[in-house]
C-alpha cells in the first residue's frame, strides 16, 4: 500500500472519520511489520486492538438470582398508605367560646382580665414617673459636665 494513502488514513482515523474497512487496512498495515519509520509511533495502538480482539474471558461468572426489591417496596408503600387511611381522623371544626363555656364563666373571665389590665396600667404609670425622673437627672448630669 502506498505510504501516502496510509498517512491520509491515519489522519482520518484521528479525526474519527474512518470507516471500518479503512481501519482494517490500517490494522493490517501495522501488523505486517514493514512500517515507515515516522509511523512506528502508531504501531502499538493498532497492534493493541488486534490483540484485544483475541482476548477472551475464561472465568465462570456466578449468576445470582435477581431480587426484585422495587416490587416489594411498592407493596410496602401501599400498605402504609392503607393503614394511614384507616387511622385517619379529620380535624374537628373549631370550637367557639360560647360552645365551650357558659355565659357566667365568660363574664367572670372578662372581669378578671379587666382587673389584671387595671393593675398593669398602674405599673405602667409608675414607669412613666421613673422615665421623667431619669430625664431630669440626665439634664443635671449633662449641665455639670
Amino acid at each position: 500500500m502506498e505510504l501516502h494513502n496510509i498517512e491520509k488514513l491515519i489522519e482520518k482515523y484521528f479525526d474519527a472519520t474512518t470507516t471500518i474497512a479503512e481501519e482494517e487496512i490500517l490494522r493490517k498495515y501495522f501488523s505486517e511489520g514493514n512500517i515507515a519509520p515516522h509511523l512506528e509511533q502508531h504501531a502499538p495502538l493498532f497492534n493493541y486492538f488486534t490483540k484485544a480482539k483475541e482476548e477472551r474471558f475464561t472465568k465462570q461468572v456466578p449468576l445470582k438470582p435477581r431480587k426484585n426489591y422495587l416490587k416489594w417496596a411498592s407493596v410496602a408503600a401501599i400498605a402504609i398508605f392503607m393503614v394511614g387511611l384507616y387511622f385517619y381522623e379529620p380535624t374537628p371544626p373549631p370550637v367557639t367560646l360560647a360552645d365551650e363555656y357558659t355565659p357566667e364563666e365568660i363574664a367572670s373571665a372578662k372581669e378578671a382580665l379587666a382587673l389584671l389590665a387595671m393593675n398593669f396600667n398602674k405599673g405602667t404609670e409608675q414607669l412613666n414617673h421613673l422615665n421623667e425622673f431619669e430625664k431630669t437627672t440626665n439634664k443635671f448630669l449633662t449641665k455639670s459636665n
